[in-house]
């Protein structure tokens, strides 16, 4: 049985996000918040926080900024996928581009589902001040480098990772397409 190239990047997407709430679950339901692992010494480590919802612990305006960021990632990822879907179709398509955004569009729904859901399951996770839980869910992050001070979770690994593979690698195929217009 032959599977097709779009239900590859659809079972790559769905184990990213699977990994990413496996790694978030673990780390909450078996970490102190606060609490900080050696890894690699202290060059790489595990350091359990909670942050509002924004890449690498930013915040971005309390509960309206929790809403705008939540509708502009469910926005993003829909257009997303629908682009994914459309450069599929076509045969000029690098798979190496596929990838990136796939790796892009998982990211987003991986802190997603913690802004959505979080706050319901663990109510300690909702966003100080909002009136239900649904949406309003604070992300977990546990990955913390000295090179790099922000602690930040597997979905922005996905979604830094695939933006820069596109900019490094796959520059020539959007230049192309920018030609084209």
């Amino acid at each position: 049985m032959k599977i097709s190239k779009g239900a590859k990047l659809a079972i790559l997407g769905i184990v990213l996000v699977i990994i990413d709430q496996v790694i978030k679950v673990l780390v909450k339901t078996n970490m102190s918040l606060g609490e900080v692992i050696p890894v690699i010494g202290n060059w790489f480590r595990l350091c359990f926080v909670e942050n509002e919802g924004m890449a690498f612990g930013m915040k971005f305006g309390g509960i309206v900024g929790k809403v705008l960021l939540s509708v502009f990632r469910i926005v993003l990822s829909g257009f997303l996928i629908w682009w994914i879907g459309k450069l599929m179709r076509r045969p000029d398509t690098p798979v190496g581009v596929l990838i990136g955004l796939t790796l892009i569009t998982a990211g987003a729904f991986g802190n997603i589902i913690d802004c959505f859901f979080y706050g319901i399951i663990w109510p300690e996770l909702r966003l100080a001040g909002a009136p239900f839980g649904f949406m309003f869910g604070k992300v977990v992050d546990m990955f913390s480098a000295t090179f790099f001070p922000p602690v930040f979770n597997f979905a922005d690994s996905c979604v830094t990772v695939g933006a820069f593979y596109l900019i490094l690698f796959q520059w020539k195929f959007f230049s192309k397409e920018e030609n084209k217009d």
